[in-house]
C-alpha cells in the first residue's frame, strides 16, 4: 500500500513534487480484532448535488468545524485523453491556467496569495484539478476566479514560451530520479498502445513542439462546464452559495464542441499475453530497484474491493506479507504497492529497493513465491480483518480536513462518475471474503501478464562525482524588473464579503507529570480521530561526526522490540486497528507522530510508553536498519537535493558544530548496539519529552491514561545539554559545485546561517521572506526567475528557525544551461531588496497573505497538533497558536527594513549547485 503519487504528477506549489487526491495513507499497526465498523461514518452525508443548465456539476457540503472553505474544480481530462505527439498537453495547459485571463492578465498565483488561499493544482491520468482553501469571507472571490479561468484563460505565444521552459525544467527534475526513469520504461512496455503507458507530465520532445493553436484547441475542447465538477466544502450556507454559483458559472456557455474522450485501445485485465522479458536499465544511480506491473480492471469493476484488500494484505505496513518476505528477510530495504483503478482498465504495481549486495533476480523470485502463496491458500481471518480495518481507517484519517473531503468528492465524481462511490466502496470492503481475495490474486497477479523492470546502478559505490569551487565570480550585470505593485494587482481581485471574525482558537491545556514529562491536550469532538505529536530531546545534534547517524538509528529501532513484545507484535498491535506510530530524528529532537481512530487512543499511548521505557534494540534488527540507512545514504548522495543541502550545510557550519554533522558509510558502520543503548538511556527521558494530543477524547480520562502509562518512567542524572557556539557569516561570496553523473537538472542552494525562532526579528523575517520567496508564484523571486524568465520549476526562500539559529536559504531547480542566469537573477534581486527595501503596499500585502492563510492551517487537526507541539518545544507561550496573526500584523515597516539590513547580505552568500555538468563559469568567461 502506498500513497498514490503516480496519480499526480502535477504542478505543485510546494517543495514536494506530488500530492494525493484519493486518501490512502496507510499506517503501521496488533492483536487480531474483528474489522472495526468504521465505515458507518458517512463521507457524503449532507452533500448536495446540483447540475446547472450548462452541464456543470456542483457538489456542496457544509462543514462548520472551522471558519474556512475549500473550492475545487475537477476537469474530466488528463493524460488518458492525449494522442501520440501531444503527450503532456493536459499538464502544459494546467500550468497555463495560472498565467491570467483576458479580464485579469496577471499571474493567478498572486491573486490567490493575496486572498490568503492555500492553493494548488495537479494533472493525473483521468483528471486535472485546481483547488484553494481560504477563510470563509473569500469564498465568492475564489468562485469568481475559477469561473474566469474556466472560459477566459490566456493561452498566447508569450505565456506558452515561458511555461514550456518551466514544464521542461519540471520534467528534467523527475528524470533525476532512477525510480521515475524505471517507471517510465515499465509503463511504456506494459501499455504500448494506450495513453496510460505515457508519463502524465509528458516528454520534453512533445512539450517543445506544442503550438499555441494546439493548446488553445485542447483548452476549448475540455475546459467547459459540462466536463467539470465544482466542489465546495466548509463553513457556508448552501442556498445563498448556490445562488452565487448560478450567477457566476451559470452564464458560462456550453462549448461549440463537445469534449470527446480520446480513449486509448481498451485492454481487458484478463487479456492473455506471452510472458515478457525483464526490462533492465543500467544507468548511473545509487540503489537497485524493481518494479512489477499487472493489468487491472477499471474502477467500476466489482473486483476492485477485493483487489484493494489483497493489496493491503501484501503491502499494508510492517505486518504485511511482502514486508515480511522481502524487508524483514534483508533482501530489500523497502517495498510498496498500490492499485491504480481508473476510468479505463488500470494496473497493480509493486516497487522494491534492493538491500546492499542483494540481487534483483532473487527479490523477483521471492516476490513471485509470495504472490503464488496468496493464489494457492486463503488468507487468514486475522489478515483479512487487519486489511479491512486499515482501509476503512485510512479514509477517515485522510479526510479530517475540508480540503481532503472536497478532493474525495471531486475524485469520486470525476473518475468513478458518482460522488457516493466511497460509501458503496467501503460497504463492499467490509464484505470481502478470503475466497474473493484468493480469486483476485489468481485473476490479476498472473506471472504471464506481468511487466517487470530492474534498475541496476552503474555506480555501485553511490559516490558523487568531482566537485569544484569558485571564488565567487558570477555574472552579476542582470537587472531585475520592478517589483509587482500590489495596488495594481488589487484591481483584479474580486471583493471579499464582510471580514470574518475567525473566532477564538481554543488553547491547549498544559500540564507536567511528576516525572517532568510535558503534555498538551486539545479536545476536538468533531471527528472520531486522534492526532498525536511528540518530541524527545534526542536529536542528531548529539551525534558528533564520528557517530553521525546514531540518533536516527536509535529512533528507527524503537519499534523493533520491547521487553514484552517483538517487532512484529508491536506492528500488529497498531496495524490491526488501522493506527500508526512513527519516530524520526531531526537536528533538534526526535519527532513522534501518531494517528488513529479515537477508540484506539489507549493503544497508541500504551505502545508509545512501552517503546520509550522498554525498547530492547535487538541486534538482528539493528543490522537490518543499518543496511536500510546505508541504502538511504546512497540515494541521498545521488540526489542533487540531498547532496546539495549537505554540502551547503557543511559550508556554513564549522566541523565542531552539530549542524555540520551528516552520516557517512563509515559512521553508520561504526555504530554498535551498545552505542544505541547508551544513547537511549542518556537522552530518552521523561523530562526531555513533550507530547501534544488533539482529537476526540475526554481530557480527564486521557490524564489518567498518561499517568498510568508514563508515571513510573523516571530520569536519572542531569539532562544532557549542548553548548552551541554562534556562527559568523562567510567573509566573501563562496561558490561550490558538486557533479553527479546521469542527472538532467541542477539544484542550487543559496544562503548562510540565519536566526532562531525566539529571535525578536523572527516575525519581521517572515514578512520579509513572504515578499522575497515565500511563494513560487507570488514572490519577487518567483515572479522574476520562474514566471517572467521561465528558468525554474520552483524557487523558494525560507528561514529554518529552530531552538538554535538554522540557515536562511534559497532553493531552486534549473536546467544546467540556465543555472548561471538564475543565480545571477537571484543575486540581483537580493541586492535590489537590500538597496531599495520593500514598498508599503508589498509590506501590507505580505502581512495579509500570511494572516489570511493561517486559519486554514488551524482547520486541520493534524496541523494543529504539530503547531501546538512546536510552540511548546520552542519555548513559546500556549497562546501563540491564537496570537500568531497579531504578531505578524504588529510588525512595523521600520522593523522590516531593519530585518533586511540585518539578514540580507548578498556579499556573504554560500552558493552550492549539485547536478550535471559544470555550472560554475570559467574565470574570465
Amino acid at each position: 500500500m502506498k500513497l498514490r503519487s503516480y496519480m499526480l504528477i502535477g504542478f505543485l506549489l510546494s517543495l514536494l513534487l506530488s500530492i494525493v487526491p484519493f486518501s490512502r495513507n496507510f499506517t503501521n499497526a496488533a492483536t487480531p480484532t474483528a474489522a472495526a465498523p468504521v465505515s458507518t461514518l458517512s463521507f457524503t452525508q449532507g452533500v448536495k448535488k446540483t447540475v446547472l443548465d450548462n452541464g456543470l456539476t456542483v457538489l456542496t457540503k457544509e462543514v462548520h468545524t472551522a471558519p474556512v472553505v475549500s473550492v475545487q474544480v475537477w476537469y474530466k481530462v488528463g493524460s488518458r485523453n492525449e494522442v501520440k505527439g501531444e503527450n503532456g498537453i493536459s499538464h502544459q495547459l494546467e500550468h497555463l491556467m495560472f498565467k491570467g485571463t483576458t479580464d485579469r492578465p496577471v499571474q493567478f498565483g498572486r491573486l490567490f496569495s493575496a486572498l490568503g488561499s492555500q492553493f494548488n493544482a495537479f494533472t493525473s491520468y483521468d483528471e486535472t484539478a485546481y483547488f484553494g482553501t481560504v477563510q470563509r469571507d473569500k469564498l465568492e472571490a475564489l468562485l469568481t476566479l475559477e469561473a474566469d479561468r474556466m472560459e477566459n484563460s490566456l493561452v498566447g505565444t508569450e505565456q506558452l514560451a515561458s511555461e514550456k521552459r518551466v514544464v521542461i525544467s519540471e520534467l528534467q527534475g523527475y528524470e533525476n530520479s532512477p525510480g521515475y526513469r524505471l517507471d517510465r520504461a515499465v509503463m511504456r512496455d506494459a501499455f504500448p498502445s494506450r495513453a496510460y503507458g505515457l508519463p502524465v507530465g509528458g516528454t520534453k520532445a512533445d512539450v517543445e513542439k506544442f503550438t499555441v493553436e494546439q493548446v488553445r484547441n485542447y483548452y476549448q475542447t475540455y475546459y467547459s462546464p459540462e466536463n467539470a465538477t465544482l466542489v465546495i466544502t466548509g463553513d457556508f450556507a448552501t442556498e445563498p452559495v448556490l445562488k452565487v454559483v448560478e450567477e457566476t458559472y451559470g452564464k458560462l456557455p456550453k462549448p461549440a464542441k463537445t469534449a470527446v474522450a480520446k480513449n486509448s485501445a481498451q485492454v481487458s485485465a484478463s487479456t492473455s499475453v506471452a510472458k515478457k522479458a525483464t526490462i533492465v536499465l543500467k544507468q548511473p544511480g545509487s540503489a537497485a530497484l524493481l518494479q512489477a506491473v499487472y493489468p487491472l480492471p477499471d474502477i467500476k469493476h466489482p473486483d476492485v474491493p477485493a483487489i484493494d484488500v489483497m493489496d493491503a494484505i501484501l503491502t499494508g505496513g510492517r505486518s504485511s506479507r511482502l514486508y515480511q518476505a522481502l524487508v524483514e528477510s534483508g533482501l530489500a530495504s523497502s517495498v510498496s504497492g498500490g492499485a491504480a483503478e481508473l476510468i479505463e482498465p488500470g494496473w497493480y504495481e509493486i516497487n522494491a529497493t534492493a538491500a546492499a549486495g542483494q540481487e534483483l533476480g532473487k527479490i523477483a523470485q521471492v516476490l513471485q513465491e509470495s504472490l503464488a502463496k496468496l493464489q494457492q491458500q486463503p488468507v487468514t481471518t486475522e489478515e483479512l480483518n487487519r486489511a479491512k480495518t486499515q482501509l476503512q481507517a485510512s479514509y477517515i484519517l485522510g479526510n479530517q480536513d475540508i480540503t481532503s473531503q472536497a478532493s474525495q468528492l471531486g475524485y469520486n465524481q470525476t473518475v468513478a462518475g458518482d460522488y457516493r462511490y466511497i460509501e458503496k466502496y467501503l460497504a463492499a470492503i467490509a464484505k470481502v471474503t478470503p475466497a474473493e481475495v484468493q480469486q483476485a490474486a489468481k485473476t490479476y497477479l498472473n506471472p504471464a501478464k506481468q511487466t517487470i523492470g530492474f534498475f541496476e546502478p552503474t555506480q555501485p559505490d553511490g559516490k558523487p562525482g568531482t566537485s569544484s569551487a569558485g571564488s565567487g565570480r558570477t555574472v552579476e550585470n542582470f537587472s531585475p524588473g520592478k517589483p509587482v505593485d500590489p495596488a495594481e494587482l488589487a484591481k483584479y481581485l474580486p471583493p471579499a464579503t464582510s471580514a470574518t471574525d475567525s473566532g477564538k482558537q481554543s488553547l491547549p491545556e498544559e500540564f507536567t507529570l511528576n516525572n517532568g514529562l510535558r503534555v498538551l491536550l486539545l479536545s476536538d469532538r468533531n471527528l472520531p480521530t486522534i492526532n498525536l505529536s511528540g518530541q524527545i530531546d534526542a536529536g542528531s545534534e548529539f551525534d558528533g561526526n564520528q557517530k553521525a547517524g546514531l540518533a536516527n538509528l536509535t529512533a528507527t529501532n524503537l519499534m523493533n522490540g520491547t521487553q514484552t513484545k517483538n517487532a512484529l507484535t508491536l506492528a500488529k498491535t497498531l496495524e490491526d486497528r488501522g493506527a500508526d506510530l512513527n519516530f524520526g530524528a531531526s537536528r533538534e529532537g526526535v519527532s513522534v507522530s501518531g494517528e488513529g481512530l479515537s477508540v484506539n487512543l489507549p493503544i497508541l499511548i500504551q505502545t508509545l510508553a512501552d517503546v520509550l521505557k522498554n525498547a530492547t534494540f535487538p541486534a538482528d534488527q539493528l543490522e537490518l536498519s543499518r543496511q536500510r540507512a546505508l541504502i538511504s545514504l546512497k540515494v541521498q548522495l545521488d540526489d542533487p537535493r540531498g547532496l546539495g543541502r549537505q554540502v551547503f550545510q557543511q559550508a556554513i557550519y564549522p566541523e565542531n558544530h552539530p549542524f555540520h554533522s551528516f552520516p557517512t558509510a563509515e559512521s553508520l558502520k561504526s555504530v554498535t548496539r551498545d552505542d544505541l543503548l547508551g544513547f537511549y538511556q542518556t537522552h530518552y527521558r521523561p523530562d526531555t519529552t513533550t507530547i501534544a494530543i488533539v482529537g476526540d477524547f475526554d481530557p480527564v480520562k486521557v490524564k489518567a491514561l498518561l499517568n498510568q502509562a508514563f508515571g513510573k518512567w523516571q530520569a536519572t542524572g542531569k539532562q544532557p545539554v549542548l553548548k552551541i557556539a554562534s556562527v559568523s557569516l562567510p567573509q566573501t561570496l563562496t561558490r561550490l559545485n558538486k557533479l553527479i553523473p546521469g542527472k538532467t537538472e541542477a539544484v542550487t542552494y543559496i544562503g548562510y546561517n540565519g536566526i532562531a525562532r525566539k529571535d525578536p526579528r523572527y516575525y519581521a523575517a517572515l514578512v520579509l521572506n513572504q515578499v522575497l520567496g515565500g511563494d513560487t508564484l507570488s514572490s519577487r523571486l518567483g515572479t522574476e526567475v520562474r514566471d517572467r524568465q521561465g528558468l525554474t520549476y520552483g524557487i523558494y526562500s525560507g528561514f529554518a528557525a529552530g531552538i538554535n539559529p538554522g540557515p536562511f536559504l534559497i532553493q531552486m531547480q534549473t536546467a544546467p544551461g540556465d543555472t548561471q542566469k538564475a543565480i545571477a537573477s537571484t543575486l540581483a534581486l537580493l541586492k535590489q531588496l537590500r538597496e531599495q527595501g520593500v514598498t508599503e503596499a508589498e509590506f501590507n500585502a505580505a502581512k495579509r497573505s500570511i494572516t489570511n492563510s493561517y486559519p486554514v492551517d488551524l482547520a486541520n487537526p493534524s496541523d494543529v497538533s504539530s503547531i501546538i507541539l512546536s510552540n511548546a518545544v520552542l519555548g513559546l507561550s500556549r497562546a501563540e497558536i491564537r496570537e500568531f496573526p497579531q504578531q505578524i500584523q504588529a510588525v512595523t515597516m521600520a522593523q522590516m527594513q531593519q530585518a533586511i539590513e540585518d539578514l540580507i547580505k548578498p556579499e556573504n552568500l554560500v552558493i552550492v549547485t549539485a547536478g550535471p555538468g559544470d555550472t560554475v563559469p570559467k574565470i574570465g568567461s
